[in-house]
């Protein structure tokens, strides 16, 4: 059986079996497509968590190096201040 006819168009005979191939592909497109759309790009519940437990351990670790900057600037502020009295006492 030939796929064109002599003045060169397809036969109605292949072109049907092909109908419902290309349906099914459409179909799935469309649903793929809304798919896609509609579903919001959100983390699983999991990894939800687990960026919780990391902001929580990085605000814990600011809290403690701002806790240590200010012990350090307070150990500086005492060493500089025994260094200015050794030497007015010198």
């Amino acid at each position: 059986m030939r796929a064109a006819n002599e003045e060169g168009h397809m036969d109605p005979a292949v072109l049907v079996p092909l109908i419902p191939i290309v349906a099914i592909i459409a179909v799935a497109a469309v649903k793929i497509a809304r798919l896609r759309a509609v579903r919001p790009e959100s983390p699983s519940p999991d990894a939800t968590a687990r960026l919780e437990a990391l902001e929580r351990d990085v605000h814990g670790l600011q809290q403690e190096l701002t806790e240590t900057q200010e012990r350090l600037d307070f150990a500086e502020r005492l060493l500089s201040k025994a260094r200015e009295e050794r030497r007015i006492g010198s």
